[in-house]
């Protein structure tokens, strides 16, 4: 009688643990996405918040995928314990570099982008006061039009 294999030994847990660790690590690059994303453009914390369940959502069906393909189906504490320290090694060592990083990249796009649009922010403000003035004179000269009543 040929009986399965029931548990891993200690060579495939430990590889399934450094898989989990350098999974956590790729999440971490997949976080810094939405952090530099978050540099760029103002968020509201309501907008954060659903940024984060979608990360978090997204780490579920990996680590779900993960224990189906990897595992045998098998879920263990020890994917999410390596999932969380590879990704908090990458987000204390190398996403510190990538991080300060993305904020000179879209300081610099920012600068370029607030030269780039000053002529025609200028040109916009000329044409405004312009627009108001000419409300102005057209508002005088229909009311006194409106008094005489033999055009």
């Amino acid at each position: 009688m040929n009986v399965p294999e029931t548990f891993f030994s200690v060579e495939e847990e430990l590889w399934l643990f450094l898989l989990s660790c350098i999974a956590g690590a790729v999440f971490g690059v997949y976080y810094d996405v939405f952090r530099t994303l978050r540099l760029a453009v103002h968020h509201h914390s309501f907008f954060i918040v659903i940024e984060d369940v979608v990360f978090l959502g997204t780490y579920a069906v990996f680590l779900s995928a993960f224990a189906s393909a990897a595992a045998r189906g098998e879920l263990r504490a020890y994917y999410v314990f390596g999932g969380i320290l590879g990704f908090t090694l990458y987000y204390f060592t190398v996403g510190k570099f990538v991080i300060r990083l993305m904020q000179k990249i879209t300081g610099a796009i920012k600068w370029i982008f607030a030269i780039a649009v000053k002529p025609f922010k200028a040109a916009a403000c000329k044409f405004v006061g312009n627009a108001q003035s000419i409300v102005k004179i057209n508002k005088n000269s229909s009311d006194h039009l409106k008094n005489k009543r033999h055009l």
